[in-house]
């Protein structure tokens, strides 16, 4: 009876643990939607529930440090920012740039908060491959720069536009330039993690082969796999790309990252082709990602399970037609 009584206890608290990270995520989810609708104050309840569970993701408590900030909260905002540094949290260059922090510049705080993390970035960077670093940095400006300026051309003309088809062509042209100067590091170096070049450094690795062409991103891809195992990468970043080499080699997708355009309908779009997707959610927390519902909501796509396996043959087909 004692060993029932003792695998029972284990397997509640196993479940409650379960429960609780899914509120976590849960929270954190509320407290960004809340954030992007410009509701401030309710963003940061959101954070500090989600904080009464548990204070361990640097990024987490970042933004829910711009919620506070934004809410005219200083004293919390500062008291987040230490701990997200105290997590791990490394970018000096967004921490000084980010206008939703503004309003903390003239805070004492502020200034000893500036220098605690300049200390921390200076022990760290005495480990750095500078130069890399800096050449993925400029690369990162490139890749993201170009496609701000495409994704809000799109929205201003509603998909369509002599401006959008000529972006459209820079940043084909930029990806093929970013794409050698990447392999090149990715060919001397491996797949180097953030304690050699950096948050931005090492996502830029990541983003440069998931915009390249499908040869390169099944050459990098097994690179990508064991940086992962090794704690170089992230699983999530791992997640896109399987998805999207999937996808262009012609099968379904896994963790369903990727979305296509709706044939004829500029602006709307449908999660494209995915095994299996009633444990999608399972799959997706298994690598870090947010649930599908969440996921699907930057999109206007209203997640239903029953209906997207109804039209899941009709995707398949649209699919098809565009690699045609």
């Amino acid at each position: 009876m004692k060993k029932i009584l003792l695998l029972v206890c284990i397997f509640l608290t196993m479940t409650l643990f379960a429960l609780a990270q899914s509120d976590y995520k849960g929270l954190v989810s509320e407290g960004a939607r809340l954030y992007k609708a410009k509701d401030f104050v309710k963003s940061l309840e959101m954070y500090r529930l989600a904080f009464k569970k548990q204070k361990a993701n640097k990024s987490d408590l970042y933004n829910g440090a711009c919620s506070a900030a934004l809410a005219g909260d200083n004293k919390s905002a500062i008291r987040l920012l230490n701990l997200s540094i105290d997590n791990g949290w490394s970018d000096i260059s967004q921490l000084k740039s980010d206008t939703d922090l503004t309003v903390l510049h003239t805070s004492p705080e502020w200034n000893k908060l500036v220098k605690k993390l300049q200390l921390k970035v200076d022990d760290i960077e005495a480990n750095y491959n500078k130069d890399a670093k800096k050449k993925l940095e400029d690369v990162y400006r490139s890749d993201q720069g170009i496609r701000t300026e495409y994704i809000s051309a799109q929205k201003i003309s509603g998909g369509k536009s002599a401006k959008v088809d000529s972006l459209g062509k820079v940043m084909i042209y930029y990806d093929s330039l970013n794409t050698i100067k990447v392999t090149q590091i990715l060919d001397q170096y491996g797949w180097l993690g953030e304690d050699k070049v950096g948050v931005r450094g090492n996502l830029t690795l990541f983003l440069v082969i998931q915009h390249s062409d499908l040869k390169t991103q099944q050459k990098y891809l097994p690179m990508l796999r064991i940086a992962v195992d090794n704690g170089k990468a992230s699983p999530s970043s791992l997640a896109l790309l399987e998805d999207r080499v999937a996808l262009t080699e012609g099968k379904k997708q896994i963790y369903g990252s990727q979305v296509s355009s709706i044939p004829n309908l500029p602006g709307k779009y449908y999660l494209s082709p995915m095994i299996d997707p009633d444990n999608v959610d399972k799959r997706r927390a298994s690598v870090g990602l947010q649930p599908i519902a969440e996921y699907l909501k930057r999109w206007d796509i209203n997640w239903d399970v029953e209906f997207y396996k109804k039209m899941l043959p009709k995707y398949e087909q649209w699919e098809s037609k565009v690699k045609q």
